[in-house]
């Protein structure tokens, strides 16, 4: 009698916890959370992160500066933490909370000892900065409405960038399989910049991965993004399919050649997306401090234009609710980006008179030793157009090896590159973008007069 008894108490609970499942929805989750491309709050408010990262591992005594973001206008600090396989290990999680909760910050914690593994190797793996977060689950669960845990920063150098898939899958499941409900925070390979589009490319696997579907993608933007046009280009590609992104890094144009921050800030507020600038203080390279030294009264130019200037995090960042911060509208009217990208020589040739006419601008937005990325932007004319076909002559040898959003033919030193089915229809004024990859002499690689027909 006692084990029947034992086994129909055994299978109410199998069924009552199959009801308890069944009312719950799929997609159900805790705390910060995903919907849609936006993040959010328990309660269903959206969350636009607005902050910057702290490298606290290297300067643990730094405390301090926790109060002095949050004074500056911040909502989010990105802590920098070890695993102990090269930094570390940060065993003061639980202090870690408690300083961004005590300063009404949420909280993004991420490992750092993952940065170029593959290409740099003293890394750890992105199955070893999971065992970590393991390590200190007891200081995480039940911080899921304060904490987003970004797995591994940077996780994969420029060698062989292609495992990051699925060594990304992997973390994901081996997170979820041993109970985490926090929102996940996703790097790119490409040492975070993903200039080979891996993370874009395959991002849908990789939100795929998540049962919970609660996972955010991470793009980090330095010199690869140095133009507005390689900027907008890609953050496109995610608005277009719905993939929920934020800017987990980016520097400062200190010089032409550096990432285009004031298109970041522009485009980000336009788009309602999260940004966390690189970095607080401490940095071997001072160019990227933002305060000299741990002092926000000393902020140094980087600090100004992302604490104080135009679409910065004093203008636009909004405390989390969970503090009793205010709700975050949308507003009225949305605003659109207007930076325009900086070609490195002026554009085309005279459109023609008469008729649906367009223009193309050409930019090399970043160059290696025998590679280069080119971008082209055609615009439309006084008039509509449904379609476009743009044509130029490399004059130094170059050729195009890859591109995206057209297809592109050669003939000998000719190039020809004609819209996708997606990207011909343009109204008045209006532009689109497409990008190649491309082969060069180390010598010269100027820039060819374009010519743009439409139809």
């Amino acid at each position: 009698m006692k084990r029947r008894l034992l086994t129909l108490g055994a299978a109410l609970l199998a069924v009552a916890a199959s009801v308890l499942l069944f009312v719950r929805p799929a997609d159900a989750a805790v705390g910060l959370h995903v919907s849609g491309t936006n993040i959010v709050e328990a309660n269903g408010q959206t969350f636009i992160m607005r902050g910057v990262n702290h490298p606290h591992v290297w300067y643990t005594g730094q405390t301090s500066s926790f109060a002095n973001i949050k004074a500056l206008g911040a909502n989010t600090v990105r802590v920098v933490l070890g695993s102990g396989k090269r930094w570390g290990p940060s065993n003061d999680v639980p202090n870690v909370i408690s300083l961004c909760k005590q300063n009404r910050l949420i909280c993004v914690l991420e490992v750092h000892d993952t940065t170029g593994y593959g290409e740099d190797g003293a890394a750890a793996s992105l199955d070893e900065a999971v065992n970590y977060w393991i390590s200190q689950k007891s200081a995480l669960v039940g911080q899921e409405n304060y904490v987003i845990i970004n797995i591994g920063n940077e996780p994969i150098g420029n060698n062989n960038a292609g495992q990051w898939t699925s060594a990304t899958t992997a973390a994901i499941k081996k997170m979820r399989a041993n109970g985490f409900e926090h929102l996940l925070m996703i790097d790119g390979p490409n040492w975070g910049q993903d200039w080979q589009f891996v993370m874009r490319d395959n991002a849908q696997t990789i939100l795929d991965a998540d049962v919970q579907h609660n996972t955010v993608l991470s793009i980090h933007m330095y010199a690869v993004f140095n133009t507005a046009a390689s900027i907008t280009d890609y953050l496109n590609r995610f608005q277009t399919k719905g993939w929920p992104v934020v800017i987990g890094e980016f520097g400062w144009r200190f010089n032409a050649g550096e990432v285009d921050h004031e298109t970041i800030l522009a485009e980000a507020q336009a788009r309602r997306l999260g940004y966390l600038g690189w970095s607080w203080s401490g940095n071997s390279d001072p160019i990227l401090d933002m305060a000299t030294n741990f002092d926000p009264s000393r902020l140094t130019t980087w600090g100004q234009r992302i604490f104080n200037g135009t679409n910065g995090i004093k203008a636009t960042a909004k405390e989390a609710t969970i503090f009793g911060g205010s709700p975050t509208t949308s507003p009225t009217v949305r605003p659109t980006a207007t930076a325009t990208p900086t070609p490195t020589a002026a554009p085309t040739t005279t459109p023609p008179t008469g008729g649906r006419t367009c223009t193309a601008t050409y930019a090399v937005v970043n160059q290696w030793p025998g590679g280069f990325q080119g971008d082209v932007r055609v615009t439309a004319g006084s008039s509509a157009i449904s379609g476009w076909t743009v044509t130029w002559t490399f004059a130094n040898g170059q050729t195009v090896t890859q591109w995206w959003n057209a297809t592109v033919t050669s003939s000998g030193s000719k190039v020809t590159a004609r819209n996708e089915s997606y990207n011909g229809s343009l109204g008045a004024g209006a532009s689109t973008n497409f990008g190649f990859n491309g082969s060069w002499n180390n010598v010269t690689n100027s820039v060819p007069t374009l010519s743009c027909t439409a139809s």
